[in-house]
């Protein structure tokens, strides 16, 4: 279970849950739940409702359940199913107890028979739509079904040949008795049931009908004790319905319903919840629609639902964001009623902040340009000692290989120097990183006029331990040896979109119209030789570069692959 700060952050939610547990509301329990529906993978958004739910849970004693919504078997497959509980347990969470929505489907069904009974449901036989327009508008009210007022038995009789499957799909629904001229169109007699013959993920095909996520919902929180149903600002509109379903079920009261859980082993306690609704996270240069990321994925717009630029759990995983940097932003966030943009930037600086840190330091030059240091012999080889950290002894030292051939970034040299310029230039000094003072002395070009290397002489007295080794020069550079390096793919990746808000049609383009073709460039670049033994997933910060991650797929000893995870500086502030 990920740690939870010593004092977090007040917020509405937490004021409330703290007043029920004060005046022993739900017997002082605290009991949540994440229930995501696996039609595809998590995303940031996601993660905020994930640390919502387990923290609550975890600050106050509690229990947090992972359920899967698995109520529509046309979009949902057991591959997403995995890729739930993996981001879970990286984000740093471990749920109390592993339910699937459709363990509850004979508890749905009776449910649905017992309103069946009280007359507050009825077979309609409209089409999808005929309801769409009989239930009005939010000025006019809605019109009832002619089939609304059909008899308590006739519905019993046409809803348990539904179940068996004898109709068609989409030909007939179990809806909801409750008011067509409602203000609030949720309660315009919802539907509670649809038929589609479809196999499901978990329970194959004994079921011909699946309930509508309204009235499967509430009841998968009453049945497993929920205390408190935390969602999204959507759902809002939709609690009278959940308070309605729960009201006239009355499952703590009623244990017909709740038999075959316990006739299963399935059995907790029921509860009747309480639905608090939050803003969700919006983030720019991000989409975050489950059918717009299908897409792109579909459309090979990216290499997948883990792509490093892709906002899903597992693509920042695979970019080398921490499951703690995340969390760190979404506490920093907070939870409020107001829905707003964050800036993505505010994320990256989580990332930088948290890598700051933890992540030890390396050498690598992604564009080469060759340095020959032309005082010290061909065959010259020496080791010096550089810190893994500079702010961090604990971190402890490592030996770099140094050679009279040397890799240098391209940027690190100007042949004609701006003002403000502090590297390499002709006749001028910078100092190498750990090993001297270097001046340029002269540079190498092809027939076509491009640089293709320096020679140089290191001063001997610049040498660490020797007398002149605190002279001053304005620039530091960093290098690698050239007889040392051990080659690699470095993708340098970016932000997937190049505007803030990808989802705004205002201009007639679409998101993917907006894809930022700078999003991943692939270089072949030049490490120092320990980065070759980099395990999977391992962090650095590649020094003036940005921080880097091995390739949790395609890294591995002797062909190593690096992601960019952020840049060292915010590059993005000003573009917009």
């Amino acid at each position: 279970m990920a740690e939870q700060p010593a004092s977090p952050p007040q917020h509405f939610i937490r004021q409330i849950v703290a007043a029920d547990r004060a005046a022993g509301r739900h017997g002082g329990q605290v009991v949540t739940r994440f229930p995501p529906e696996p039609n595809g993978y998590l995303h940031l958004g996601h993660a905020k409702s994930i640390c919502l739910n387990f923290g609550i849970a975890a600050e106050n004693g509690g229990r947090c359940h992972l359920r899967f919504d698995d109520t529509n078997p046309a979009r949902e497959d057991p591959e997403y199913v995995q890729s739930i509980q993996d981001d879970v347990r990286w984000l740093g969470f471990a749920w109390d107890t592993l339910r699937h929505a459709s363990d509850y489907f004979e508890v749905f069904y009776l449910g649905a028979e017992k309103l069946i009974r009280m007359g507050l449901a009825y077979v309609d036989d409209l089409s999808a739509e005929q309801v769409r327009e009989y239930r009005g508008t939010l000025t006019s009210p809605g019109r009832e079904s002619p089939f609304r007022n059909r008899g308590i038995g006739e519905n019993l009789d046409l809803f348990r040949r539904m179940r068996a499957g004898e109709f068609a799909d989409g030909s007939r629904t179990l809806r909801a008795k409750i008011d067509m001229a409602a203000g609030n169109i949720n309660l315009r007699d919802p539907a509670i049931y649809r038929i589609r013959k479809l196999t499901h993920q978990n329970t194959g095909d004994a079921w011909p009908i699946y309930p509508m996520y309204d009235y499967a919902h509430c009841v998968s929180d009453a049945v497993e004790g929920i205390t408190h149903s935390l969602c999204t600002l959507e759902f809002e509109d939709h609690r009278p319905l959940y308070d309605w379903f729960l009201q006239q079920l009355d499952l703590p009261g009623d244990p017909t319903l709740t038999a075959p859980l316990r006739a299963r082993g399935l059995w907790l306690p029921p509860n009747t919840p309480q639905q608090i609704e939050f803003a969700r996270g919006n983030i720019s240069y991000t989409v975050m629609s489950k059918r717009k990321l299908l897409t792109l994925v579909q459309e090979r717009l990216v290499d997948g639902w883990d792509d490093p630029r892709m906002p899903t759990l597992s693509g920042l995983r695979r970019r080398g964001y921490t499951p703690e940097a995340i969390r760190t932003f979404w506490e920093r966030i907070g939870i409020s009623k107001q829905n707003s943009v964050i800036d993505l930037g505010v994320l990256e600086g989580c990332v930088r902040e948290d890598l700051d840190a933890r992540a030890p330091r390396r050498m690598a030059v992604l564009d080469p340009l060759q340095l020959v240091i032309t005082n010290l012999p061909p065959d010259h080889g020496e080791t010096p000692v550089l810190a893994n950290h500079p702010k961090d002894a604990a971190f402890g030292t490592r030996q770099v290989p140094f050679s009279a051939r040397l890799w240098i970034e391209r940027e690190d040299f100007m042949e004609r120097p701006l003002p403000g310029f502090h590297r390499l230039a002709p006749g001028g000094e910078v100092r190498l990183r750990g090993v001297g003072i270097v001046r340029c002395d002269e540079v190498l070009k092809d027939g076509a006029g491009s640089v293709t290397g320096l020679r140089g002489t290191l001063d001997p007295d610049s040498r660490p331990g020797r007398p002149g080794a605190e002279r001053k020069v304005k620039g530091t550079i960093h290098w690698v040896s050239a007889a040392h390096a051990v080659a690699a793919e470095v993708r340098l990746y970016d932000r997937l979109f190049d505007v803030p808000d990808p989802d705004d049609e205002s201009d007639g383009k679409t998101y993917r119209d907006h894809l930022n073709p700078l999003s991943c460039r692939v270089v072949r670049g030049f490490l120092e030789p320990m980065l070759a033994a980099a395990a999977a997933e391992e962090r650095f910060q590649f020094e003036r570069l940005g921080y880097f991650v091995a390739d949790r797929h395609q890294h591995a000893p002797g062909k190593p692959v690096f992601n960019r995870i952020v840049t060292l500086r915010d590059t993005w502030t000003h573009r917009a």
